[in-house]
């Protein structure tokens, strides 16, 4: 049955158990140091981003988040999933992060804020954010036919269609979809309308399941950490380096409940190379308001 879905879970889960909480601990693996200036800056990129009009590649995250000693980032080609998020632009260093009625997060746990929209209304929680960010790429490459995502129930709504006017109809626990009207709206504003959808009837349960698991070796920009569910969370890796040995750092971005900013988060864990974490967290990754199993790394097909 069709299942209107809040993306993470209830309740905000600051006022839940400690089970999630940062919980600081004296780090046993190798000290690794930081730097004060970014490895690999970038002047320009082919990447564009639909929603923001005044696009500053000085404001990226390549170019304002520095990398520790002995690390560079992992080359991706131009126009991958992987280069756009890293490339993502950030809001002006000390911004906050605010819900989506404007007030303020209370429990800071974000590196830096993301500077994309977070909408008026309390529904891009973290799966949300994570399908944003997949679709903005698709849609700022015109790769209209991949853009879709499954409600809750299994149908799978595409903005293919939508753009088309075959739109998706809710009727109890049932998807129908209306014929198309022959007019076609590939506006950022009806893309909008589109995700507004998709947050309605998606989340965690449904993302969870059109993902493939892979292996934390293999771990790269775009991949997911994902606990489906009811309660559920996800979070994006938007940015990986490596070091001549071959170890890998990633960093992690997110949304939460309510619907917020979407955040690069801290890591309370080593805090001397956040927000960036280590591929040898063990089996589990303690993120500041989640924690994920090793085996939670999935990415999309």
């Amino acid at each position: 049955s069709l299942i209107f879905l809040m993306a993470c879970e209830t309740q905000p889960k600051e006022n839940k158990s400690v089970k999630n909480n940062p919980i600081p601990t004296k780090e046993k693996e190798a000290v690794v140091e930081t730097q004060t200036e970014p490895i690999q800056k970038t002047s320009s990129t082919i990447n564009k981003y639909s929603w923001n009009n005044n696009y500053d590649i000085e404001a990226s995250i390549v170019n304002r988040i520095p990398l520790p000693k002995g690390y560079e980032r992992v080359q991706y080609p131009n126009n991958s999933f992987a280069d756009w998020l890293r490339h993502l632009p950030l809001k002006e260093d000390g911004s906050l992060v605010k819900y989506y009625n404007g007030d303020t997060k209370y429990k800071e746990v974000h590196h830096a804020v993301i500077d994309i929209d977070r909408g008026k209304e309390d529904l891009q929680q973290c799966a949300d954010a994570v399908m944003r960010l997949k679709a903005e790429y698709h849609y700022s490459l015109n790769e209209f036919d991949k853009i879709h995502f499954n409600y809750t129930s299994g149908d799978n709504v595409s903005f293919d269609d939508w753009r088309k006017g075959k739109k998706p109809i809710v009727k109890g626990n049932k998807v129908l979809f209306s014929n198309a009207s022959g007019n076609i709206d590939n506006s950022h504003k009806n893309f909008k309308k589109y995700m507004k959808q998709i947050f309605t009837y998606a989340g965690t349960a449904s993302l969870s399941k059109e993902l493939k698991r892979v292996k934390i070796e293999d771990i790269q920009a775009g991949d997911v950490f994902i606990q489906g569910g009811f309660p559920g969370h996800a979070v994006i890796v938007v940015d990986v380096a490596a070091n001549e040995n071959g170890d890998k750092i990633f960093m992690i971005a997110q949304s939460y409940m309510p619907a917020q900013d979407i955040h690069i988060l801290k890591n309370f864990k080593q805090k001397t190379i956040s927000p960036w974490y280590t591929t040898s967290f063990g089996e589990e990754l303690k993120t500041p308001e989640w924690t994920f199993n090793r085996a939670d790394l999935k990415r999309f097909l």
